[in-house]
């Protein structure tokens, strides 16, 4: 669950000493977009989401974000934890490795950190296959009145 990620990624963060920690917005699963302020609220940073640009000097961040008719421009004190979205890297500066640095890639070790134990904050209570589909009618899109009969009364919504 979001609260089992957000507590390794802070652990991380915390052992590692870092001042800027960078995730997404949201994941492509859930959508649930909790994680990064989880992260924030755990190690008591600062935190600016959906921050599409980003500039650090020194002890603080200036971050560009986008609300609702515009953007806005805010600074944070570092630690701090940002969550991107789409426009804060541009896409141009952004290579696929090429085979020499994949190779090369083979030969460093990977630190494997053991998980931090934490208490699961979901409760799965149990799985429901949704509801099968019904029947589909192809009526051609030139024949209004079969359509307007047919939502009448068959489906009973007009």
């Amino acid at each position: 669950d979001d609260f089992f990620v957000a507590t390794q990624i802070a652990k991380a963060a915390k052992d590692g000493g870092f001042d800027l920690v960078l995730t997404g917005k949201e994941s492509i699963d859930y959508n649930g977009g909790s994680v990064p302020g989880l992260v924030a609220a755990m190690l008591d940073y600062g935190f600016v989401n959906g921050c599409i640009g980003l500039d650090v000097e020194g002890s603080s961040a200036k971050a560009v974000r986008e609300i609702d008719g515009g953007k806005e421009t805010v600074e944070v004190a570092l630690p701090a934890v940002i969550a991107g979205q789409k426009g804060l890297v541009d896409e141009a500066a952004l290579r696929i490795p090429n085979m020499r640095g994949i190779m090369q890639a083979r030969t460093k070790q990977i630190a494997v950190v053991a998980p931090e134990t934490t208490e699961s904050k979901v409760e799965v209570v149990g799985y429901v296959k949704p509801a099968e589909r019904g029947n589909v009618t192809l009526i051609d899109k030139d024949n209004v009145a079969e359509l307007v009969r047919l939502l009448h009364e068959e489906a009973k919504v007009i």
